[in-house]
């Protein structure tokens, strides 16, 4: 969520920085599917004919939360060879077109503010983010988020063709031939994605287990005291990762344990790591990117750069985090067992990333 939603440290998110309008505008843009599917079936019929062709030489951005997905898009992105929704499409992200002449002559300023999750990360009305989401849930929903977590998702040919056609239509608005966006649902329909788009790059931050998982622990703490309207924005945009409205990736089993402990999110990390590395096996266009190194080295940002075939500055916003890798994740109470698997999985998918 973006300003006015939560202050530094512990603070839990609020939807203080949102008008009765704002609100209203959410509500009847997300909360009904059939709605949604009607907007965005005025935005095709207005606007798809004159979108540009579907290059599919995209970048996809995925893992789970808390991997440093988010700063990854925001680098790629800022190399300007990009289009994607940002804050600025909210809440008609299906009719973003649409929504762009609507809202012209009531534009906002780019004021930025720290996001919600409290991690120092600065948004405004012109920051991409994940927001696509909202297409597969509206769309297809019922397939596969269930009460109990989210499984699986394999689209049909007819869905990922819609999808191709929202994503023309998010390149008309920003006036580019290519789309990048984050979506950490994407890893449940990576599969599917990657056959269909063989021309795409699906990219996947590689963090260190134990950190990963006492980060995706203290924002399932900081979310569980959102208030109801931040619940609701959650789940109207598909993020179920942590908090009030927590459902985890459900990868042949739910992780064990209680999500007030790291051994749970130490368990989910190991379940989804293991399906990614198998469709990564699968897939040359999908990537491993090691999240520390990344972020310590600007040699490897420049190579990651030209492997999607974008011409790369300077990063911005990838910096050293302080401390050795796990050394987080080492403070907290955990199953030794449990950590030890979970850093060898690390280990041998760092062989397989890109150096």
């Amino acid at each position: 969520m973006p300003e006015g939603t939560a202050a530094r440290g512990a603070q839990a998110p609020t939807s203080s920085g949102y008008s009765a309008l704002d609100r209203m505008l959410h509500r009847l843009a997300l909360a009904s599917p059939a709605r949604a599917e009607m907007l965005h079936d005025i935005e095709r019929a207005a606007f798809l004919k004159s979108a540009p062709p579907d290059s599919g030489n995209h970048v996809f951005v995925t893992g789970l939360a808390r991997a440093g997905t988010t700063i990854l898009m925001r680098e790629i992105h800022a190399t300007g060879a990009f289009g994607s929704l940002t804050y600025a499409d909210m809440p008609f992200v299906l009719a973003p077109n649409l929504w762009a002449r609507l809202r012209r002559s009531s534009a906002r300023p780019a004021h930025r503010a720290e996001r919600a999750h409290g991690d120092g990360i600065e948004v405004g009305t012109d920051s991409p983010e994940a927001l696509d989401e909202v297409f597969w849930r509206v769309f297809d929903g019922r397939a596969y988020i269930r009460p109990d977590g989210l499984v699986p998702h394999a689209p049909g040919p007819d869905l990922i063709h819609a999808y191709s056609d929202l994503v023309r239509l998010i390149l008309r608005r920003t006036g580019k031939s290519r789309y990048v966006c984050k979506n950490n649902n994407l890893i449940l329909r990576l599969p599917a994605l990657a056959s269909a788009m063989p021309r795409a790059h699906f990219l996947i931050p590689l963090r260190h287990p134990l950190d990963h998982a006492a980060s995706l622990l203290r924002q399932h703490r900081r979310f569980a005291r959102a208030d109801a309207f931040t619940r609701d924005y959650m789940t109207w945009l598909g993020h179920h990762e942590f908090g009030a409205t927590h459902r985890p990736f459900v990868f042949g089993r739910a992780p064990r344990g209680n999500p007030e402990h790291l051994d749970y999110w130490l368990d989910l990390w190991i379940l989804a790591h293991r399906s990614l590395a198998e469709v990564e096996r699968a897939q040359d266009s999908v990537l491993f990117v090691p999240h520390e190194r990344l972020a310590s080295d600007p040699g490897l940002w420049q190579r990651l750069a030209r492997r999607i075939e974008a011409t790369p500055g300077p990063a911005r916003e990838l910096r050293p985090r302080s401390g050795q890798p796990g050394e987080t994740g080492r403070a907290l109470p955990h199953d030794p067992a449990l950590a030890e698997t979970a850093e060898a999985l690390h280990d041998a998918l760092l062989q397989r990333a890109i150096a």
